[in-house]
């Protein structure tokens, strides 16, 4: 049996070993194992060693043609090659005291007509940082995609309209606030705390003072306790940053209005918002991460099957899509860490992925405004979250919607001007949009404005948002994916980690042929049947064939320490038998 894949090629064959040894112990007949019994634990150790001598000769993991992926010197990818482990990034969601918010009948009404309904019924998830930092290494911020062996994917429009149940249809996210932070707290909140520093409002201090609205509270005072719910909501989900434990007053101006504030295209935004988050976290100076690493991480659940838990609950009828992996959760992801998911995304095939992973699933679920819009998933445009503004491109990613991937355009370079910590495009200076409905009008005459050159690129990133319908991608079907596959070998980073040696591959299949070994030669076979163990034993001489052939070492230390286990065992029974 050639086994296709390297990885953790020895722990599958103790595991199969154990699996029989079980079945032989648990009473169970070994012979109906008999047809493939032979083929789970010998593989063509041949292929192995040629496989591994591939992999170690391996010395550019590229890119060869560096036109697409022209920062690689800065990305984590070139330190982990170089020996530089950053290690697991730190990862800012903060969800766990959402639970702790007790909201009336109305302030849910008010949340659902803001755009927010969805979002409040996702529970805090557990963080699979491991998963997430090794996702994050194959994130490159010049496509905006992860590149994969594969060929390039993304987190689309789609995925956030159906994961977290976001709007990505209505008015771009932008707009800056006219007045000072404080007076924005005051007016919007009826308070202000004492250390407003830097326009940032410690979520501590919103749930302090907000987490639960009085009962015979007036209409003014609901709507205040609405509003810092909804950017407590925000702060710890979407749009959570990196300083830990504060959000951004910017976004509290918009929801001053809820209707109107369900009029925006919050999807669109938050997408924006972890595009720029993952482009951070990509470089190798950097060891935190933000935005909605739930969507994140339940992208990677619904696409890769790498870490993918098991769920025993049926998830039918429920939305978001993000729900359907919350509930009694079983599978690697605990045990799993960076080095083994960055092995398994470095050998990751056609077979691991779920290109169409929606498919199958009953959209009579999905709200009408976001089924309606799905086609803004091919949409080639500008995703806008205040001052950020991030380049959504599925037309490199077509196989995700069930077309044949061409070699996409070339991609434009943007720039990425950085204020201070995740900022980047300001696409608010010189402006006076207001955050209450008129803001499509108002953008659509900024547009025709070019008196600086500042102004003509904020208006052209807004202009491309308001264009988006005249700019979905349509798939071709007569496409020739091999010449994609060529090109994208050329322009991509093959690996993240270093290929393991052939030596080091050949030791760790000899330790783990040992150990079968001495597990084989411990175990009591006398109340088996005949027919079983003759079996056992075939299996039992064919491991220690298989380990003479490849070392030549004799088994008589091995032989002696099998037979102390035995008589260890043999008065363990004892002992059981008279107590």
């Amino acid at each position: 049996m050639e086994i296709e894949n390297n990885y953790d090629r020895d722990k599958l064959i103790v595991l199969s070993l154990f699996l029989s040894l079980s079945f032989v112990l648990l009473g169970f007949p070994l012979r109906l194992q008999q047809h493939n019994l032979k083929q789970i634990f010998f593989f063509d150790f041949a292929a192995l060693v040629k496989e591994s001598a591939q992999m170690a000769i391996v010395a550019d993991p590229g890119p060869i043609d560096k036109s697409v992926l022209y920062d690689q010197e800065n990305h984590v990818s070139s330190a982990v090659w170089d020996g530089q482990e950053r290690g697991v990034l730190r990862c800012h969601e903060h969800t766990s005291m959402l639970v702790q918010w007790k909201l009336t009948r109305k302030q849910i009404e008010l949340v659902e007509k803001a755009g927010f309904g969805y979002l409040r019924l996702i529970p805090s998830f557990s963080l699979d940082n491991s998963l997430i930092s090794a996702l994050t290494e194959r994130w490159r911020r010049e496509t905006n995609t992860f590149h994969l062996p594969v060929g390039e994917m993304t987190i689309t429009l789609e995925d956030v309209g159906l994961i977290l149940g976001l709007a990505i249809e209505g008015n771009p996210v932008v707009g800056p606030q006219s007045n000072s932070p404080s007076v924005v707290c005051e007016k919007l909140l009826g308070k202000a705390p004492e250390d407003l520093n830097g326009g940032m409002l410690k979520l501590t201090w919103l749930k302090k003072c907000f987490s639960k609205c009085p009962e015979d509270a007036s209409t003014e005072t609901i709507e205040r306790y609405t509003r810092a719910y909804i950017l407590y909501l925000v702060g710890s989900t979407i749009f959570s940053t990196t300083t830990g434990n504060k959000v951004s007053i910017m976004y509290l101006s918009f929801f001053e209005n809820f209707e109107e504030a369900g009029k925006f295209a919050w999807g669109a935004a938050a997408l924006s918002f972890l595009y720029r988050t993952l482009g951070n976290a990509s470089i190798k100076s950097q060891g935190t991460i933000s935005g909605s690493l739930t969507l994140l991480q339940c992208w990677s659940y619904f696409h890769l099957n790498i870490g993918r838990p098991k769920i025993n609950e049926d998830p039918s009828g429920n939305f978001p899509f993000a729900l359907r992996w919350k509930g009694r959760q079983s599978g690697p992801r605990s045990t799993s860490n960076i080095v083994a998911y960055r092995k398994a995304l470095d050998n990751l095939t056609s077979s691991d992925v779920q290109w169409l992973p929606y498919k199958d699933i009953d959209f009579a679920v999905v709200p009408d405004h976001i089924k309606d819009n799905l086609n803004l998933k091919l949409a080639r445009t500008m995703l806008i979250c205040i001052d950020k503004a991030e380049r959504h491109m599925p037309d490199r990613c077509l196989r995700q919607f069930g077309s044949p991937q061409p070699i996409p355009q070339k991609v434009k370079r943007w720039e990425k001007r950085i204020r201070s910590g995740d900022q980047g495009i300001d696409l608010t200076k010189d402006t006076e949009l207001k955050a209450k409905g008129k803001v499509h009008a108002e953008v659509k005459d900024l547009t025709k404005d070019t008196e600086s050159e500042t102004k003509g690129k904020v208006h052209a990133e807004v202009k491309d948002w308001l264009d988006r319908k005249q700019h979905i991608v349509d798939g071709v079907d007569d496409v020739d994916e091999s010449e994609y596959m060529q090109w994208y070998e050329k322009i991509t980073r093959k690996f993240i980690g270093q290929p393991e040696s052939l030596e080091s591959e050949f030791q760790r299949t000899v330790a783990a042929i040992k150990e079968i070994e001495n597990i084989a030669d411990s175990v009591l076979i006398d109340q088996i049947d005949s027919r079983d163990k003759k079996l056992f034993n075939e299996i039992k001489n064919s491991v220690h064939s298989c380990l003479t052939e490849i070392i030549g070492e004799p088994r008589k230390g091995r032989r002696k320490s099998a037979a102390k286990r035995k008589r260890s065992n043999n008065s363990n029974s004892r002992d059981d038998t008279t107590d």
